[in-house]
């Protein structure tokens, strides 16, 4: 046994001196080290060795394995990778790549278009507020002036956390981004202060809708809330405007339809007019809701509905990126295909 070691490296080492390129350093690797070489097809021969000699032939067996593995690590450092005895090719990794490769990110439509969306209405004076997406019943519909049977809190339609049968104010996934605007009167009567109140709230909101071309379960809202003496809905259709304009430009169109929302009195749906496709007729699209806040909400937060007036407005954002952009389908905007992201 120690006789054959013997030859099988002495052997090894003659033939890898002559190897000059990968290829045939490849085949030496398999014929002596490989699943089925030549250390391989000894070692079961262990099992003839006499007892006494085991321990030596087994010393002598990893001692030939090591010398041929280390023996094959060297020359394949010597070839660099094909090279017949060549230098080794190297790679400065202080150098910078080439232009070409560097594959520019940039942030999502959707970000892009809430703070674009911001930027004109703080330009307008709204101050921009934050509310918890883990909402309450209580600001998500009671406050809001929206009664018990009203279909809105139907189960089916809301994502509660807790069951709304057994539990007086369960807790539940926002289904709209009026829940800021509660919060802000709240806070504004309970530290004793007093309109003006005029705020954006961008956020997340969840509704178990079924997704198609123009409806997600998870989508973005932006609200406006204006609190103050003598405010009309001449104010709110002015401000709509001066958005439409500001971020569609000043041919953009925009109509108030008489709508009905329990927290606004009277209320009016925000439609524009936008072609979603390159060369398609412009078609009315509805952006979201608005009114004047009704009184019940103004007196529920602890203003004083004879003194104070106001307006509220939430559309949605992904409908406003998909107007200004063309995207045709909502559920482009979440599929994470860089071509479509590239492209917007």
């Amino acid at each position: 046994m120690l006789e054959t070691l013997n030859e099988i490296e002495t052997r090894a080492m003659r033939e890898l001196e002559g190897i000059g390129d990968a290829a045939a350093l490849e085949s030496w690797r398999v014929a002596y080290i490989g699943a089925k070489g030549e250390m391989k097809r000894v070692m079961p021969l262990m099992k003839d060795v006499a007892k006494e000699d085991k321990a030596a032939v087994g010393k002598r067996l990893n001692e030939v394995k090591m010398a041929l593995e280390g023996a094959f690590e060297s020359k394949q450092g010597a070839l660099g990778g094909g090279g017949a005895g060549g230098a080794v090719s190297a790679i400065d990794m202080t150098e910078p790549g080439l232009v070409e490769s560097r594959a520019m990110g940039r942030r999502h439509i959707i970000s892009r278009v809430r703070d674009e969306l911001v930027e004109i209405f703080a330009r307008m004076g709204f101050d921009v507020a934050q509310g918890p997406e883990l909402e309450d019943d209580e600001h998500n519909f009671v406050k809001l002036n929206i009664p018990p049977a009203h279909p809105a809190r139907d189960p089916i339609d809301n994502f509660y956390i807790d069951d709304p049968h057994e539990t007086a104010s369960p807790r539940m996934l926002r289904s709209q981004t009026s829940t800021v605007q509660i919060r802000t009167m709240e806070r504004v009567a309970k530290e004793g202060g007093t309109p003006p109140i005029k705020i954006v709230s961008p956020g997340r909101v969840y509704r178990p809708d079924t997704v198609d071309a123009t409806h997600s379960f998870m989508f973005h809202q932006i609200e406006g809330l204006y609190i103050d003496r003598g405010v009309s809905m001449s104010d709110l259709k002015t401000t709509l405007l001066q958005f439409a304009h500001a971020y569609f430009g000043a041919d953009a169109q925009i109509r108030l339809r008489p709508s009905f929302f329990p927290f606004t009195e009277p209320s009016a749906e925000f439609d524009m007019l936008i072609a979603l496709k390159p060369g398609e007729d412009p078609k009315w699209i509805e952006l979201g809701g608005c009114g004047m806040v009704d009184p019940n909400v103004l007196s529920a937060c602890g203003l004083d509905p004879e003194a104070w007036t106001g307006f509220a407005f939430g559309f949605g954002i992904e409908r406003i990126a998909m107007g200004k952009h063309g995207i045709p389908d909502i559920r482009m905007l979440f599929e994470n295909d860089v071509r479509f992201l590239r492209r917007v």
